[in-house]
């Protein structure tokens, strides 16, 4: 998996943008927090071989970019959550998930959909 660093609200209106052509996901996560390492660590796992070659994911760091996630809460009218994981298609997230609800096999669903 190779993560693309989300670190401006800059970066944030060019990402919703690139989403109209590509779907991104959006990985928001505390590194002070286990289950959010944990969960990272399952979706890096369960995306090797999962087919999402064409998705691109992207990495926040919450602990240092905290108004970028609070940005992409209000832009994609979802609750903050962390960990979290969010997908975006034409500017709109159609998959939101936290904590160890974080699924590859419904990620994949919700694209093909």
């Amino acid at each position: 998996m190779n993560w693309h660093p989300l670190t401006s609200t800059e970066q944030l209106d060019e990402v919703l943008e690139e989403s109209k052509n590509t779907p991104i996901v959006i990985f928001k996560h505390s590194t002070a927090c286990s289950i959010s390492s944990t969960a990272k660590s399952r979706l890096e796992r369960q995306w090797q071989g999962a087919g999402l070659d064409h998705v691109k994911p992207y990495y926040l760091d919450l602990l240092s970019y905290r108004p970028v996630s609070n940005e992409v809460a209000e832009a994609l009218h979802v609750t903050h959550q962390s960990p979290q994981l969010l997908l975006v298609q034409d500017g709109v997230c159609t998959y939101d998930a936290s904590h160890l609800g974080i699924s590859v096999d419904a990620l994949k669903k919700t694209i093909a959909a």
